[in-house]
């Protein structure tokens, strides 16, 4: 799906039309921020996401054929997918090496179900601070961002980029409101501000800034910046 008309996608896909009039996206001041942007928005931020994950792709390969050996020893798929929204509101399927225990959906229903703390922080954040359906393997590649090398292959097939916003589902638009021109606008991102700034302690309504002010301030200073901070932050992750 791509959108073409941003109050339309309101109306018919989030089916927010009492909220429309109060966003008021406005189409005009989109399309002037983006012809205005400079050549590495349009055409060099590609040329570095594709000459990059080329490099890396030689050792990326086999380590994520080791982990995958690895996850699917519970006879579950080793590689996880799950849609997201990116530019222009398409939508694709997002890569990672499976961190949770095959029947996750299900630990997550019966804990919401059965814990009030833990329903609250999920409505709030989408994520929960301790949560029981990671499994040993799972948090190790978490802390250390290995359960998205998978994701270089949604950046060379251009549904993503190196750094970029949050990559977020259908659901979690209209918490983007006046910001979600700012997130359609680009390709999300393998990183991001809210990568590189704790973004375990990061909240929702942050971390929305932040992909705003990215966006707007968008660079290459700026993405050379965060590709160096992330690789320090997995450095420091991976020597605990």
């Amino acid at each position: 799906m791509r959108i073409t008309n941003f109050h339309t996608f309101y109306n018919e896909e989030l089916a927010m039309p009492d909220k429309v009039s109060e966003i008021s996206l406005n189409q005009s001041d989109y399309e002037v921020n983006y012809q205005s942007s400079h050549v590495y928005r349009d055409y060099g931020k590609r040329v570095l996401d594709i000459a990059i994950s080329l490099v890396l792709l030689p050792f990326i390969l086999p380590l994520v054929a080791l982990l995958a050996l690895f996850v699917a020893r519970d006879g579950a798929s080793p590689i996880y997918a799950h849609e997201r929204v990116g530019r222009g509101g398409r939508r694709f399927r997002c890569y990672k090496l499976r961190s949770m225990v095959a029947n996750s959906a299900e630990v997550l229903e019966d804990l919401l179900a059965t814990d009030q703390d833990a329903r609250k922080e999920w409505e709030q954040d989408r994520k929960l601070s301790e949560d029981p359906r990671v499994t040993r393997l799972g948090n190790f590649m978490r802390r250390t961002s290995l359960d998205e090398l998978p994701q270089f292959f949604n950046v060379l097939r251009g549904d993503m980029s190196l750094v970029g916003p949050r990559p977020v589902t259908a659901a979690e638009l209209p918490r983007y409101g006046r910001n979600l021109h700012h997130y359609l606008s680009l390709r999300p991102g393998l990183s991001g501000e809210w990568q590189v700034s704790g973004r375990n302690e990061v909240s929702y309504a942050q971390r929305v800034q932040m992909d705003a002010n990215y966006e707007r301030n968008l660079n290459f200073g700026r993405d050379f910046r965060i590709i160096a901070m992330t690789a320090m932050v997995l450095v420091r992750k991976t020597g605990k």
